[in-house]
């Protein structure tokens, strides 16, 4: 290998690892080389004395890094992407004035030649490394996990998602909306927010008993583009209009035919991979690529790309802080360039602070009630019934419970109704306005005994 192929292909690798995980060592980096160590050993010398990568340790314990990637815990303020140097010229090539870039269609091969479990878009050190520190610890149900940082998840994913698309909200306003609600706002921005909030709750809770289907990802577009488009025919359907990608010079098909036949590929084979990062990433990048629907298909990957994450139980991703000039260069690597390197990028490293955000806010929870997580279908029926008009001696009473566990149940469902607020009722699958009538009502059907026995307050 050359002089310069091989500092290149070491800086590429210690970048891809340095943003997904602890920086390698020179025995792993020779192994992913397969170069000799004395060679290996050269060249590193060379690239730190130059300044391009910098050495942590001493001795056996010696690490490589990109200058300005630190690995550890870092505040938000120090953290930032880190191109590896094959991103980095993507990045600069796709730079260039639009005239001096080739007009490209869509390549079915890019979807076609993936085999599931032997090909990768993301190298297999990062997928594996990021599966291990998304996955929630034990056994637990799917979904377990973005149930339990629902509410933060809602504002995460649904002000990160609308800001990429241009979205004029802040996070302030955006929490303020969601506590009024459809009545806080009827404007193109409020109800891109809104409908991103509807989206995900669908998303969390078809997808557990659902799973990775067509009829899924069709409804999530369905949801994040009601009252966006034209007339109600788009919504959720494989376009049959011509679409253009701005300032690309990419034209994706416009055979519907053709459209749905992918779409199906991409579904099938993202079920298929057994790593759920990696599959996040296949759905994420392939469903831009593709262009299924009208409008909205960014935004519909976004969410796509949960849904491994959320049947593996590993932590969701909200796309936490990303630019949307980094963004759209990712997205236009792949379109112009079938080049995932800049995806890649950006993917790890948000990826990477979904997982740590998400994993406080889980300990900052506690440990599920293993009680809880047995019952989690039926108590949040009875919360439903009993906010529906029902009293929750009525409804403990109706629902299928075991005698040694009915007491329980009671006492569980009657603090889950004293603690129910217009702010945290989209873990039951509650409207606000509902709840927020209900609690004006004065929490009709509720009682303060705290038991089963107990009848309206």
């Amino acid at each position: 290998m050359a002089h310069r192929g091989l500092n290149d292909s070491i800086l590429e690798f210690v970048g891809s690892r340095t943003l997904a995980s602890r920086p390698p060592s020179a025995a792993e980096i020779t192994e992913h080389l397969q170069a000799s160590r004395s060679t290996v050993n050269r060249h590193l010398a060379l690239l730190v004395r130059s300044g391009q990568l910098a050495r942590e340790s001493t001795g056996p314990a010696t690490r490589y890094r990109v200058p300005g990637s630190e690995s550890g815990p870092k505040p938000p303020a120090a953290q930032s992407l880190v191109w590896s140097p094959g991103a980095a010229t993507s990045r600069s090539a796709l730079m260039q004035p639009i005239a001096m870039r080739t007009p490209v269609t869509y390549r079915r091969e890019f979807v076609e030649g993936y085999l599931p479990n032997q090909s990768a878009l993301l190298p297999a050190d990062v997928a594996a490394d990021l599966a291990g520190a998304g996955r929630a610890p034990g056994q637990q149900p799917a979904g377990t996990y973005a149930r339990k940082v629902l509410e933060q998840l809602l504002i995460d994913l649904s002000w990160h998602s609308s800001r990429l698309e241009g979205n004029r909200f802040s996070l302030l306003d955006t929490r303020e909306l969601f506590a009024r609600g459809r009545d806080g706002g009827s404007d193109a921005d409020a109800t891109m927010l809104l409908n991103h909030k509807e989206a995900i709750e669908f998303m969390v809770d078809a997808v557990p008993e659902q799973g990775i289907t067509v009829l899924v990802i069709r409804n999530l577009h369905g949801l994040l583009m009601q009252g966006l488009l034209a007339g109600p025919a788009g919504v959720g359907a494989i376009r049959r209009k011509v679409v253009q990608i701005e300032d690309s010079v990419y034209t994706p098909s416009q055979v519907p035919q053709l459209l749905e036949e992918l779409l199906d590929q991409i579904v099938d084979k993202a079920r298929a991979i057994r790593n759920p990062v990696e599959a996040a990433f296949f759905l994420w990048v392939n469903i831009a690529y593709l262009q299924p629907f009208e409008d909205g298909n960014k935004r519909t990957s976004r969410l796509g790309a949960n849904l491994p994450l959320l049947l593996g139980n590993l932590a969701p991703l909200s796309f936490l802080d990303v630019d949307r000039e980094d963004y759209t260069l990712a997205m236009l690597g792949v379109y112009e360039r079938l080049d995932v390197s800049l995806a890649a990028d950006l993917f790890a490293w948000t990826y990477r602070r979904s997982i740590d955000k998400y994993r406080v806010v889980r300990e900052s929870l506690g440990e599920p009630d293993p009680m809880r997580v047995r019952y989690r279908e039926l108590l949040g029926d009875a919360v439903r019934r009993v906010v529906g008009g029902q009293s929750l001696v009525q409804v403990v009473g109706a629902l299928a419970i075991p005698d040694d566990d009915r007491d329980t149940f009671a006492r569980m469902a009657h603090e889950e109704l004293a603690h129910l607020e217009p702010y945290n009722c989209a873990r039951f699958r509650l409207p606000i306005a509902q709840v927020q009538q209900w609690i004006a009502d004065g929490r009709r059907g509720w009682t303060n005994a705290g038991n089963e026995r107990g009848g309206d307050p």
